[in-house]
């Protein structure tokens, strides 16, 4: 599975954006994918999962109520609803893929693409 995120860029604070991960491989469909972010100087953290069929999702605390996952395997993509942003939000966000259920661990994720910067000023 190759991994592809777009969709960033600088915004104001409360606005929002929405990220893509496109993937390729015939396995996409049957993967779970998260979004993990790292800010300058900080580790990387994790931001929310989504299994196979979309069903089940999970959010870190900090995003939770304002940024939505949601998938569409048809187009093999993820997507990032991210409203309400924080300057806080400011990151390189980065999707990645594994073949088996969702995890908030990213060493269990074994595919991941390049990120996409979003950056939100106050």
């Amino acid at each position: 599975v190759q991994l592809q995120a777009s969709g960033g860029g600088l915004v104001q604070a409360g606005e929002s954006l929405r990220l893509s991960c496109v993937a390729s491989g015939r396995t996409f469909s049957g993967a779970a994918v998260a979004w993990f972010r790292q800010a300058p100087g900080k580790e990387r953290e994790f931001v929310t999962t989504i299994n196979w069929s979309g069903v089940t999702t999970a959010y870190a605390d900090s995003v939770k109520g304002r940024f939505t996952v949601s998938r569409d395997n048809a187009k093999n993509s993820v997507y990032l609803q991210m409203d309400s942003l924080k300057p806080e939000d400011t990151a390189l966000y980065s999707c990645a893929a594994r073949l088996y259920g969702t995890s908030r661990y990213e060493w269990e994720y074994q595919y991941w693409g390049q990120g996409t910067q979003v950056t939100v000023s106050s």
